[in-house]
């Protein structure tokens, strides 16, 4: 038997907005059973980012942040923009959007097992380990709550020895803080067709490493932001190098998820971009602790659904509000989940009301939406080009600064795949195991827990079209653009093809749920508690 619990309100998802939400909702009214939910094993395990925060939100949620010990321990001190080509690199003007001053070099996941504790303090009820797999609606369309995933069942849907039911959960209202790409949020796309009035979403990949650095060697507080190589100039991405606290680096690359070349591999593109002579000494004297991929929205203002609908609303980045050009996203997932809270404070006690449309109007009335409306023809206009986005640019932020009247529209990234026999294959280099590394030494890095007789948490809506279709026309792009190893064609004894999932190395990026030409590939979650289990990412 299924048990249930009510609450006022249900947030699906413990990363900064969904936390922020019941942080603001618990101080407007203390009286409030407030649930939090996290499919992780831990708040912080599956959340990863670059990360530079910009603390306005936070000094607007907590303004005795400070006092509170909140992980923001390394002030940036120094920007750096470079242009790389194969052999050269070239120091460029840091752009507006992307100079730090006042930020800070953060752990993602640290900041938001600190959040976790703030809203604790305030009577906050927060479930690691239950991910929402379903969505609850009454008889008249509203959503009423979330159902929680059953554990302890086996490939074949069949219960173990260690079997729980999950649980049935109620809630006046549901917000929707899932990250980048959710699962729920997407079926409510579908459910309530939210994403009629906007552009495709669009996404990037963000591949990390975490490095130790000899305390003699840290640069403390030092931002490198870098384009170009090993990147052809038709294809959006960058990296990023972070030094933080006294001895880590975190060390990134991200590719647009608009890729048009099947046999580009973003994880070998990251391998190679840090054997440049730019970048390889930063590494010569670290060793390498920890791994992690995860993918980015990258629609910006004119990709943003409709952010409500009866009984619930979308916060944080399964909203689409990272700004691209500065690379943030966190201090306007927290913001959104403020005006969230500040919105619906009213509307719990009314019983006939259940869509607030007020948090929709607050958003577009705060610096969120003038914020992204500023940077949202940026992203578009690097499909030119890297030189001809980059003019653009700079037309865009230092003459229209942000206001030109018109914007550019974006496009879906599984679309943009071209057939392999038109395409060059991409011979990458060998890996050193020094500063270059295997992708399965890689996924041992990320402590993913995975219980290897659960269903696969990686369905297929048409088991033939890996073959029929992605092998014979894209050369089996999931090999490649999966940063995880995930996907692998296998021939058996005739010499037949057939696409084997290893569902176990899956860290939860949504590349492939992103990036399947025909979305063939639908990503659910597993087992709440599996997944990576980061502590510094």
């Amino acid at each position: 038997m299924r048990e249930s619990m009510q609450f006022d309100v249900i947030i699906v998802g413990a990363g900064p907005a969904g936390l922020s939400a019941a942080i603001r909702l618990a101080q407007l009214n203390q009286h409030l059973s407030i649930c939090v939910l996290e499919k992780g094993a831990e708040v912080g395990a599956p959340i990863l980012s670059g990360a530079v925060i910009e603390p306005r939100a936070l000094q607007e949620l907590i303004p005795d942040w400070q006092q509170k010990n909140a992980p923001l321990y390394t002030p940036v001190t120094e920007d750096q923009f470079l242009y790389l080509t194969e052999k050269k690199s070239y120091r460029l003007p840091t752009p507006p959007q992307m100079q730090n001053q006042g930020n800070y070099i953060i752990s993602l996941s640290q900041f938001c097992r600190w959040l976790a504790s703030q809203a604790e303090s305030l009577g906050v009820n927060i479930f690691p380990s239950f991910a929402a797999t379903a969505i609850l609606y009454d008889d008249q369309n509203n959503v009423i709550g979330v159902t929680t995933g059953d554990k302890g069942v086996d490939r074949q849907g069949n219960p173990t020895p260690r079997f729980q039911p999950g649980l049935d959960l109620f809630a006046k209202q549901t917000f929707f803080a899932e990250g980048c790409r959710g699962s729920l949020t997407q079926t409510l796309f579908k459910h309530y067709d939210l994403r009629q009035q906007c552009n495709p979403q669009t996404y990037g990949l963000g591949i990390k490493e975490l490095w130790e650095i000899p305390e003699e060697h840290h640069q403390t507080g030092h931002v490198i932001h870098s384009i170009g190589w090993p990147l052809d100039h038709r294809t959006y991405g960058g990296s990023f190098l972070y030094y933080f606290d006294k001895k880590y680096l975190a060390i990134g690359f991200v590719v647009g998820l608009d890729y048009s070349n099947p046999y580009l591999n973003p994880y070998e593109e990251f391998q190679r971009f840090k054997t440049h002579d730019a970048i390889r000494p930063h590494l010569e004297k670290a060793k390498r602790i920890s791994y992690g991929a995860r993918a980015l929205n990258e629609g910006g203002y004119q990709s943003i659904p409709q952010l409500t609908f009866p009984g619930g609303l979308l916060i944080g980045c399964a909203a689409g509000f990272l700004n691209v050009p500065k690379i943030k996203g966190i201090h306007t997932a927290m913001k959104s989940g403020m005006l969230a809270a500040e919105s619906i404070i009213g509307l719990l006690e009314n019983t006939t009301q259940k869509e607030c449309k007020a948090y929709a109007t607050n958003i577009y009335k705060s610096w969120i939406a003038d914020e992204l409306y500023r940077a949202r023809n940026i992203r578009p206009a690097m499909n030119w080009g890297t030189w001809p986005g980059l003019l653009y640019a700079a037309l865009d932020t230092y003459v229209f600064r942000g206001k030109a009247p018109w914007t550019l529209r974006n496009h879906a990234d599984n679309l943009q795949l071209k057939y392999a026999d038109t395409c060059s294959m991409i011979e990458y280099p060998k890996h050193d195991n020094k500063i270059t590394f295997d992708l399965m030494s890689s996924v041992f890095l990320t402590n993913s827990i995975h219980e290897e007789n659960q269903p696969c948490h990686l369905k297929l809506l048409d088991p033939h079209v890996p073959i029929d279709i992605n092998l014979r026309y894209y050369a089996s792009p999931e090999q490649r653009y999966c940063p995880a190893g995930v996907y692998e064609i296998i021939y058996d004894e005739k010499n037949m093809p057939r696409l084997h999932i290893h569902a176990a190395n899956c860290i939860q990026c949504k590349a492939c749920d992103i990036k399947d030409p025909t979305q063939n590939i639908v990503w659910v979650p597993p087992e709440g508690g599996s997944g990576p289990q980061y502590t510094l990412m």
